[in-house]
C-alpha cells in the first residue's frame, strides 16, 4: 500500500480508534493491585523489623541521641594476704581534660572584654589597661600544664583546636596535683578545664609475689595472675548518670537525669602470708646471685594437707607498679646495648618472661626429688623390704642396650633402701622402678596428679610432657629417678605432698575467700581432695625415710638442729637443651617438709641452670637456702626447735625480758650463760635485742633497753664465709653480734661457714643474731 493510499484511508476515517477494552482495564487493575500489595507488605515488614526485631538497636540509637551518659567507675576490690596486709588496692586519681569548644568561646569573651576596654579608654582619652593577650594566655596555660603533667606544651596547644567538648590531657593524676590545677584555673575564671575522678591500682609490696598477684591494664582490667583470674569479682559494675539532651545536643538541667550507682568490686583474701613470702624471695634472691642462675629460680611453700599456698615466687621478679620496666639489672643492661628492631624484640621477650610464673607455667625434669614418688609407689605395692632389701650399685646399670650412670661413678656398693635414698643412688631406683613395671609405674604417676594440671586458681598453668604406659624399659629406668618426664614445680610439690600427708592428692589454691564491701563472704575456697593415692601406712614410712635422709646427710639437706625435717635434693640434666659450647646444663632443686611426723608445711625450691663453674648439685645449690627458709618460717609459724642434749649444750633460747626489773633480768641472763648490756637509766626493761625466742650460742650478749631515750646501736656485719665456727664466732663477737650455727656440728674442724644470714656490710642492731650454716664440701644430687 502506498503512502497516498494510507493517507486517504486515515482521512476518510477507515481506521478504528483503539481504546482500552474492559478486559485490558481488568488486567491493568490486577497489576496495580499486586504492585500496591507488594509495596504495602514491604512497608509492613520493614515496620515490623524496625519496631519489633530491631527494637533494641533503634531504641539505643534514639537514647544516644536524646540522652547523655556519664560513667561512674566502680572501685576495684582490694587484695590482701592471709593476715590482712594489703597487696593491691585502688585509690582515687583524676583525669585532667579540656572542653576545646568552650575554651574557644571563653577566649572570644575575653577578646570582647578587651575590645570593650579599648572603646571605653578611647572615649575617656586614656590608655586601655588590664588587657589580656590571648596568645600569651594560651602559651602560659600550655607551659603550666606541661610543668604539672606528663605532657608537652605543643600537645596542649594542639588540644585547643580539637573539635568536640571533651579532650583528655592526662589520666592517673594524683589528687594534690589535680587540686592545684583546678585552683589555677579557678583564679583565671576559666571553666573549660576540669577534672574527672577515676581510680588507680597500687601495689604496696612492689615486687613481692608479683607473678602471683598480676596487674591491671590502662582500662583497669586484670592482666596476669590473680588480678586476671578473679577479675569478675574484683572489677565490680560501673554506674552511670543518664541525662536528657535537647534537640541541639545540649544537656538539660539536673532534674532530667537519673543516677545508677556503681557496685564496687569484691576483695580477695589470699592464703599467701607476705612474711613467709618475704623469707622465700630473700632466699631465692641470694641463691640466684651466688650461683649465677641463668634461667631464673622459683619456690613454693604450701600446706600439704589443705593445698593452701603460703608463698609462691619467681626470681628475678618485677615491680607491679611499673610492670613494663625490666626489673632484672643484668637483663636491663644487656637491652641497653641494643637498638632498633633488635631492641624491640629482645625487650618484648624479656618483659613477657618476667611476667611468667615459673612455678606453674614452665616444665622441667625433676631429677632425684622425684624418687619420693617412685619410693611411695613401690612401698604401696609392698615391693620394698626395709629390713632385708639390698641394692648393689657399681656406678651404673645396664638397661637393655643403655648404660645408665649413677651420680657416684665409683658406685655405692651394697646398700639398704634407707642408705640408697640418702645416697640418691640411681641404679637402686632404676631397679625399684623395674619392679613396679611400666603399667603400675604409670598408674601411680597418673595417681599422683602428674599427667594433668593441678587446677590451681591461677592462669597460665601448663601440663606435663610425659611418657605413657607403653614406655620402653629404658624409659622406665630413666623415669624412676626423674629424668624422662617433664612436669611443673606445682605438680611436683602436690605429688610430693600426697606422699607425706597421708596419701591424699589435694588441689592447691591461693585465694582463701572473697568478700564484698560489707564484709560478707561471697566465695570460700575449701580443701579439695581428689583421691587417696597411697595408704596412710605408706605415707608414714615415707615421712620416716625422708627424715632419716636429712639426719643421715645433714650437710646437703635442710637440717636444723632441734627441728624434725624430711627432705630430698635433686639434680637433673636438661637433656633436651644440650649446649655444645658450655656442655650440659642442669636444674638443681630441693623439696622438704616439717614437722616430719605430722607435716604442716612443705617447700620446693629450684634453680634453673646454675653456673656449672660454681656448683650445680641440688644439695649444694638449693638445700642451704631451703634450710634458711625453714629456719625463718618454722618459728614464725610457732614450731620451735625441740630441746635436746645438742641444743642445750651449744645454744640458748632468749627469754621474754620486757617488763621485768633490771635486777631480775641480770639474774635470768646470767643463769642462762648469757652476757648482757644495760642501756638507759630506767629500772624496767622496755625492749631487748635479740628478740624473745631467738636462739643464740652460749656466751652471747643481750642488749637490754630501759628507757625510750636510748637509741639502738648499729654495726656493720663482717664477712665470715669459709671461716671455721670458732673463727666466725670470734669475729662476730668482737663486732657485738651473736651467732647460732646450723648444719654440721660447729665442733667439726672441717666444717666451714657456707652461708651467713646477714650479709657483709649490712648495718644491723648490736646484739643481732647471725645464723651461720656450716657444711663440709660434698656433692650429692
Amino acid at each position: 500500500m502506498s503512502k497516498t493510499e494510507k493517507d486517504e484511508i486515515i482521512s476518510s476515517g477507515a481506521v478504528k480508534n483503539e481504546k482500552p477494552t474492559a478486559r485490558m482495564k481488568s488486567h491493568l487493575n490486577v497489576g496495580v493491585i499486586i504492585l500496591m500489595t507488594v509495596i504495602c507488605c514491604a512497608v509492613i515488614a520493614n515496620l515490623f523489623k524496625v519496631s519489633v526485631l530491631d527494637h533494641s538497636k533503634y531504641e539505643s540509637l534514639a537514647n544516644n541521641y536524646h540522652f547523655g551518659t556519664l560513667t561512674l567507675e566502680a572501685q576495684r576490690g582490694g587484695i590482701y594476704d592471709s593476715t590482712g596486709k594489703p597487696l593491691a588496692w585502688s585509690a582515687t586519681v583524676y583525669s585532667v581534660y579540656i572542653d576545646p569548644t568552650l575554651f574557644r568561646e571563653e577566649l572570644e569573651d575575653i577578646e570582647k572584654a578587651n575590645q570593650q576596654k579599648r572603646e571605653d579608654a578611647q572615649e575617656n582619652g586614656v590608655t586601655p589597661e588590664n588587657l589580656i593577650n590571648i596568645e600569651n594566655l594560651k602559651s602560659s596555660i600550655a607551659s603550666y600544664l606541661a610543668n604539672k603533667l606528663d605532657i608537652k606544651e605543643e600537645d596542649v596547644m594542639k588540644a585547643y583546636e580539637e573539635s568536640g567538648r571533651y579532650y583528655v590531657l592526662q589520666t592517673q593524676v594524683e589528687k594534690d596535683t589535680a587540686d592545684e590545677i583546678m585552683a589555677y584555673f579557678s583564679e583565671m575564671n576559666l571553666v573549660s578545664f576540669a577534672t574527672q575522678a577515676a581510680t588507680r591500682r597500687y601495689y604496696p609490696q612492689n615486687e613481692q609475689a608479683a607473678s602471683v598477684i598480676g596487674f591491671t591494664n590502662s582500662d583497669g582490667n586484670g592482666q596476669y595472675g590473680i588480678e586476671y583470674q578473679y577479675d569478675s569479682y574484683l572489677s565490680g559494675v560501673d554506674g552511670r548518670v543518664v541525662s536528657a539532651q535537647a534537640a541541639n545536643g545540649e544537656e538539660m538541667p539536673y532534674r532530667y537525669s537519673t543516677t545508677y550507682d556503681a557496685e564496687n568490686g569484691d576483695s580477695l583474701y589470699l592464703t599467701i602470708d607476705i612474711t613467709i613470702q618475704y623469707y622465700l624471695e630473700k632466699a631465692l634472691s641470694e641463691m640466684v646471685t651466688k650461683f649465677n642462675v641463668r634461667e631464673r629460680a622459683c619456690g613454693i611453700i604450701m600446706n600439704p594437707k589443705t593445698g593452701a599456698i603460703y608463698a609462691m615466687a619467681t626470681y628475678p621478679s618485677f615491680d607491679l607498679n611499673n610492670p613494663s620496666e625490666i626489673y632484672d639489672e643484668k637483663t636491663a643492661k644487656e637491652l641497653a646495648l641494643l637498638t632498633g628492631q633488635d631492641y624491640t624484640d629482645a625487650y618484648l621477650a624479656a618483659r613477657e618472661l618476667q611476667w611468667k610464673n615459673k612455678a606453674i607455667s614452665e616444665i622441667y625434669y625433676p631429677g632425684s626429688v622425684f624418687k619420693v614418688i617412685t619410693s611411695a609407689s613401690a612401698f604401696d605395692e609392698k615391693l620394698i623390704d626395709l629390713k632385708a632389701g639390698m641394692y648393689e650399685c657399681y656406678g651404673y646399670l645396664q638397661v637393655v642396650d643403655a648404660k645408665i650412670q649413677c651420680s657416684n661413678r665409683g658406685g655405692h656398693g651394697v646398700q639398704n633402701f634407707t642408705t640408697a635414698l640418702t645416697n640418691s643412688c640411681n641404679p637402686a631406683f632404676m631397679k625399684i622402678g623395674m619392679s613396679l613395671g611400666t603399667e603400675r609405674f604409670y598408674q601411680y604417676f597418673d595417681g599422683f596428679g602428674l599427667t594433668a594440671k593441678t587446677g590451681i586458681d591461677l592462669p597460665g598453668e601448663s601440663n606435663s610432657i610425659h611418657i605413657n604406659e607403653n614406655m620402653s624399659k629404658v624409659d622406665l629406668a630413666s623415669s624412676s629417678f626423674g629424668q624422662a618426664n617433664k612436669i611443673t614445680p606445682i605438680q611436683m610439690i602436690t605429688g610430693y605432698a600426697a606422699a607425706v600427708n597421708g596419701g591424699y592428692l589435694v588441689t592447691p589454691y591461693v585465694v582463701d575467700r572473697v568478700e564484698d564491701e560489707d564484709g560478707n563472704i561471697v566465695f570460700q575456697n575449701e580443701t579439695v581432695i581428689k583421691r587417696q593415692v597411697v595408704s596412710e601406712d605408706t605415707s608414714k614410712i615415707m615421712r620416716e625415710q625422708l627424715e632419716k635422709v636429712v639426719e643421715n646427710n645433714n650437710v646437703n639437706n635442710a637440717y636444723i638442729q632441734g627441728q624434725r625435717i624430711g627432705g630430698k635434693s635433686g639434680t637433673s640434666e636438661k637433656l633436651d637443651q644440650y649446649k655444645t659450647e658450655s656442655g650440659m646444663e642442669y636444674v638443681a632443686s630441693y623439696g622438704c617438709f616439717a614437722p616430719a611426723d605430722d607435716p604442716e608445711i612443705i617447700l620446693l625450691m629450684m634453680a634453673d641452670e646454675p653456673d656449672t663453674n660454681i656448683n650445680y648439685y641440688g644439695g649444694a645449690v638449693v638445700a642451704p637456702y631451703a634450710r634458711e627458709v625453714m629456719a625463718d618460717v618454722l618459728p614464725y609459724l610457732g614450731y620451735y626447735p625441740e630441746t635436746g642434749n645438742a641444743v642445750e649444750s651449744n645454744n640458748v633460747t632468749v627469754p621474754m625480758l620486757q617488763d621485768k626489773s633490771v635486777e631480775d633480768t641480770k639474774t635470768t641472763l646470767t643463769d642462762l650463760g648469757l652476757e648482757y648490756e644495760i642501756v638507759g637509766s630506767g629500772s624496767t626493761v622496755i625492749r631487748q635485742c635479740p628478740a624473745t625466742g631467738s636462739s643464740v650460742a652460749k656466751g652471747g650478749i643481750v642488749l637490754v633497753y630501759t628507757d625510750d631515750a636510748s637509741e639502738p646501736q648499729y654495726v656493720e656485719v663482717p664477712d665470715v664465709l669459709n671461716k671455721t665456727a670458732a673463727e666466725a664466732e670470734e669475729i662476730l663477737r668482737q663486732a657485738g653480734l651473736n651467732i647460732v650455727t646450723i648444719g654440721v656440728s660447729a665442733d667439726n674442724a672441717e666444717a666451714r661457714v657456707q652461708f651467713q644470714s646477714e650479709h657483709e656490710g649490712t648495718k644491723v642492731e648490736v646484739g643481732t643474731v647471725v645464723s651461720l650454716t656450716m657444711t663440709i664440701s660434698d656433692e650429692t644430687g
